[in-house]
């Protein structure tokens, strides 16, 4: 079968196409006949090395995928043959037209959305969910979203009233980004290439934010404390869209009364995993989430694309030729 095969940490010319063995279910696993394979951002940094891989090049590469469940292994019930999932696979092997997972790892695909929105979605709007549930709005308060036009974050942007935000600031670079948080219901957008945004938010007098949702992290993170409600404001760091976490430390938090949640590690994984399920039910209401369906073997065309930071929907590669 045809799969893309990371063959060093690099560019996106490591990422290669090369026929390798049909994957076989071991116990507890099932295979997928690939339909929609996501590319997602966390695979660019561990592709040119930013992040270290659980198993080293030569290696399949990818993190997931949705399709048919075609073969099942010891211990999976036959009722898995013929189910439509998107699954997580262990870190590698889901840039293939067949793919091994954990059954466990396997979400249904609910009737009426396709293969490609499930997988356009499943990652960014599962971790969104669990971010929305996590900030425990009131019904009443203000919430920032940065990165607010793709992504996790024009998912918070999208949903973020449902959990009871009363008014939604976001951030986006550039103006097709910012137009594109406003479509996705932001009631004002801040360019956050200018590194003078934060101080844009003390501009209105009395207005402070109650809960900020951080996927860029950096100085921003600090710089936005003086803006959050005494008291009561919290920041749910989740991201490193700067290339560093927030820097923020207790004794910058502690003289305002304010909180930070650091969102990662095994217990916020559990939680994101939890999400999954609902937030491929509420598809069918979001804004359309595939913006580019490449063959899979352009992968490295496809990663290009993705870091280039133009595309404002997903991208999707799909064995054969794009449809």
């Amino acid at each position: 079968m045809q799969a893309i095969v990371m063959t060093d940490t690099g560019g996106p010319e490591v990422l290669v196409p090369r026929e390798v063995p049909e994957p076989v279910a071991g116990p507890g696993e099932v295979v997928i006949r690939a339909e929609a394979i996501p590319v997602l951002y966390p695979e660019t940094q561990l592709r040119s090395g930013a992040f270290p891989m659980a198993s080293p090049p030569p290696v399949v590469f990818g993190f997931q995928v949705a399709g048919e469940v075609i073969a099942v292994g010891e211990g999976v019930g036959s009722e898995y043959l013929g189910r439509r999932v998107v699954a997580d696979t262990d870190g590698t092997g889901a840039y293939a037209e067949s793919v091994r997972v954990r059954a466990d790892a396997a979400t249904p695909i609910p009737a009426g959305v396709t293969a490609a929105d499930a997988a356009a979605v499943m990652m960014s709007g599962s971790v969104a969910l669990a971010l929305l549930e996590a900030a425990a709005l009131t019904g009443s308060e203000t919430v920032l979203v940065e990165a607010g036009a793709t992504g996790v974050g024009a998912h918070l942007v999208e949903l973020a009233r449902e959990f009871g935000a009363a008014r939604v600031i976001a951030t986006a670079g550039g103006p097709d980004k910012m137009r594109r948080a406003k479509e996705l219901g932001a009631d004002e957008v801040l360019d956050h290439r200018d590194e003078l945004w934060p101080g844009q938010l003390q501009e209105e007098q009395g207005r402070t934010i109650d809960i900020v949702f951080d996927s860029l992290g950096g100085t921003s993170a600090a710089a936005l404390l003086e803006t959050m409600t005494p008291g009561s404001g919290r920041m749910l760091s989740y991201g490193w869209l700067s290339g560093e976490p927030a820097r923020v430390a207790a004794g910058d938090l502690i003289p305002h009364g304010l909180t930070l949640t650091g969102c990662s590690g095994p217990a916020w994984h559990g939680r994101v995993g939890r999400a999954r399920a609902a937030i491929l039910e509420r598809v069918p209401a979001l804004a359309p989430p595939v913006e580019t369906i490449l063959p899979l073997d352009r992968a490295a065309a496809a990663h290009e694309l993705l870091e280039s930071r133009a595309p404002l929907g997903k991208i999707i590669l799909r064995p054969g030729p794009a449809r």
